[in-house]
């Protein structure tokens, strides 16, 4: 069974990253670009049987714990099957 976990900096945190990228795709010339935030996204295979409130139950204990700083970003599991 496969998962995804989606880390990204909550509202109002600074993004430094993200300010610098939209900058380089505003100076490349892409049009339509108002903002951008970047994050992380881990894919995660896990193992064991097709249970899938297990599988999101560990993802999210993995996100708890060491993927997602919770104070300053958020995170969505996702179980892919």
């Amino acid at each position: 069974m496969k998962g995804r976990v989606t880390v990204t900096l909550k509202n109002g945190i600074l993004d430094p990253q993200g300010k610098a990228i939209e900058g380089a795709l505003k100076s490349l010339g892409v049009a339509g670009i108002a903002s951008v935030r970047q994050g992380k996204v881990f894919d995660i295979e896990l193992d064991g049987a097709a249970d899938k409130a297990k599988a999101e139950a560990a993802l999210k204990d993995a996100a708890d714990k060491l993927l997602a700083n919770t104070v300053i970003e958020n995170y969505r599991v996702e179980v892919l099957g």
